[in-house]
């Protein structure tokens, strides 16, 4: 049986100018790891759900307290993160896997054969928003994983990332793994040529699965076919054939060339002969490695281990050459051990609390300056339609009832009475803070990734997002303002604000970056600019994350108090107005480039891994 002949793949070049071939994950599997980790997710819902319920001793079912509140807030949080970090944290801190694709033998690698990082697999997970659509159906990912060349949803194009499976014992397993050695004189060639060798390989491989009488005519084509290499007895067909296989087996393991084969098919035989042995040896390590990390290799068995991933490498080149474009069951099975052995010595090293801090206080502000120009466009589409919206109320407030729900004109027309009262734009029940802001952020959060998203769609979703947004925010500015509440709608809005709408600048202009790389690639090809841009872009959202988490807290703690003054909720709006500009000023210092990893000898790599691993415990 050739290697997996119906199975889609792709090739990559290491850096020691080897190519080797993926095997890319199909619909089915990845269906499957998708229902895993849904069904862990909710699993793990659940059992938060009663952990929190036991911990506020049930009065959630009697009556709100502040434990019970703070728990439902917890709740909100939660699904968050279980939706949004579940698939980021597992592929970032499980090199590429989430549980269920562990499961399933399935993994995330880059472009290349390298491992994701965080950044990647934000990007990749956040654009989940447009896969997933309609609602949770993902028909647009699946509808994706189809039609792309190499079995790609939305995500894994703007991340440059593909899934791909990694089965290396079941290709271990292969009939060449258990030939037996021998010593015994034989001739200089086989009986049969490959490809005889092959049908007749396929034939016995099936022999338990065919229908006796399919098998019986088989068999005569078969012998009618081998009759002058047979044995010469008077032993059943079956067991002719099957003498016949074994003796041609036993021939290629000592390293005989197949009949009709020129030197490079003798080198190939030679070649698979002489590395059997020890490709076996290091599919077992490599599975310990895989489990366990390089640190359970040690620094003398990761050295070790090196140097017998570059001898696989050399042994695979030379397959592949020898082997004359014939898809061999030997050459697949070396080059998903270089395969495996390449993305585990390749790996990111993972990030450290103090390159996490540089990251969010030197390398996101850096590019939120550097991005300026898609986040002032950001801004104009939304705040344009905004005064546009504002000031056509203003003039014509009839006009309200066509841009605003029922129920905002019905808050308006409370509003006035709000303000005579002397009471806040909304009912202030301190109870229901941090419920509030706990939903606030999450909510204000979730929009921004769905602007993000909306950049692999060329920016139109994004825009239309950004417009959409503005001519609500100005309808309710200019119905407010026409209704001489004004004051009221400021009082609230001023002390988150500042962040909350910068942030939502940030993360359109994010999504801008993204569609540059698909409109205006430049000299890059388009796929090469999208990934680029993509990786710039998850830092936009990054720092968007960052202003909603600190606006939400203020819009559910701060923003309702009503007997605030005017006054000091605009000083609050001017406190966060230096602290943005003060985080935006930061990063200035000088950073030098990333190291190119290609360009890193994989036991540097390798052994820096443990390093790192050590420092962490």
């Amino acid at each position: 049986m050739t290697a997996r002949p119906f199975e889609q793949t792709v090739d990559v070049e290491t850096p020691e100018l080897v190519v080797l071939t993926y095997s890319l994950a199909g619909v089915g599997s990845r269906v499957l790891a998708g229902l895993t980790d849904l069904a862990i997710c909710v699993g793990a819902f659940v059992v938060l759900i009663i952990a929190i319920a036991s911990l506020s001793a049930g009065s959630v079912a009697i009556a709100f307290d502040a434990g019970a509140t703070w728990a439902i807030a917890l709740l909100v949080i939660a699904q968050f993160m279980l939706l949004w970090g579940y698939y980021v944290l597992f592929e970032g801190l499980m090199d590429g896997q989430t549980p269920g694709k562990r499961l399933h033998h399935l993994r995330v690698v880059r472009d290349g054969g390298y491992s994701v990082t965080f950044g990647v697999s934000a990007v990749r997970n956040l654009v989940r928003m447009l896969d997933m659509q309609p609602g949770f159906l993902y028909l647009v990912g699946l509808t994706s994983l189809l039609v792309t060349r190499r079995g790609r949803r939305l995500g894994d194009l703007a991340a440059g990332t593909i899934v791909v499976r990694e089965d290396v014992r079941s290709v271990a397993a292969s009939p060449h793994s258990r030939r037996e050695t021998t010593n015994d004189p034989s001739t200089l060639q086989t009986s049969l040529s490959e490809d005889e060798y092959t049908v007749l390989s396929r034939f016995v491989e099936r022999w338990s699965t065919l229908d006796p009488l399919k098998r019986a005519a088989l068999s005569a084509q078969l012998v009618a076919r081998f009759a002058s290499v047979l044995p010469d007895d008077d032993k059943p067909v079956g067991q002719r054939l099957l003498e016949l296989h074994e003796r041609e087996l036993r021939a290629r393991t000592r390293g005989v060339a197949s009949r009709g084969e020129t030197g490079a098919g003798r080198e190939r035989q030679a070649i698979i002969a002489a590395g059997m042995t020890r490709w076996t040896a290091f599919a077992a390590k490599l599975a310990t490695a895989q489990k366990g990390g390089l640190r359970v290799l040690g620094e003398d068995g990761v050295r070790e281990f090196v140097a017998e991933y570059r001898a696989l490498s050399a042994d695979l080149a030379r397959l592949r050459t020898a082997s004359a474009g014939r898809s061999l069951d030997e050459m697949f099975f070396v080059g998903r051990l270089v395969a495996g052995a390449h993305n585990l010595l390749y790996r990111d090293r993972g990030m450290s609390l103090r390159s996490a801090i540089r990251f969010l206080f030197t390398d996101v502000p850096r590019e939120v300056r550097r991005s300026a120009a898609p986040i002032a466009l950001a801004a104009l589409l939304l705040f344009g339609p905004a005064a546009i919206a504002a000031v056509a109320i203003v003039r014509s407030p009839a006009l309200a009832s066509k841009l605003l729900p029922p129920s905002m004109l019905k808050r308006a027309d409370d509003g006035v009475r709000r303000a005579r009262d002397g009471e806040g734009y909304i009912d202030d029940p301190q109870l229901l803070r941090p419920l509030m802001a706990s939903s606030i952020v999450t909510n204000n959060v979730q929009v921004t990734f769905a602007a993000f998203a909306g950049g692999v769609t060329a920016g139109v979703l994004t825009a239309f997002l950004l417009v959409f947004n503005g001519i609500s925010i100005g309808s309710v500015a200019g119905l407010y303002i026409s209704k001489g509440i004004g004051k009221l709608l400021l009082a609230f809005v001023a002390p988150h604000g500042v962040l909350e709408l910068f942030a939502i600048c940030v993360a359109g202009g994010g999504a801008f970056v993204v569609a540059a790389g698909l409109l205006l690639p430049g000299e890059r090809s388009r796929g090469r600019a999208l990934v680029e841009n993509a990786r710039r872009a998850v830092r936009l959202i990054a720092a968007s994350t960052l202003l909603l988490i600190v606006a939400g807290t203020l819009e559910g703690f701060v923003s309702p108090i009503e007997w605030w003054p005017l006054e000091g909720k605009l000083a609050v709006s001017g406190v966060t107005l230096v602290f943005l500009v003060m985080y935006l000023r930061g990063g200035i210092a000088r950073r030098s480039a990333p190291a190119d990893e290609s360009n890193i000898e994989p036991e540097a790599l390798a052994l820096s891994t443990i390093a790192t691993a050590r420092r962490a415990s």
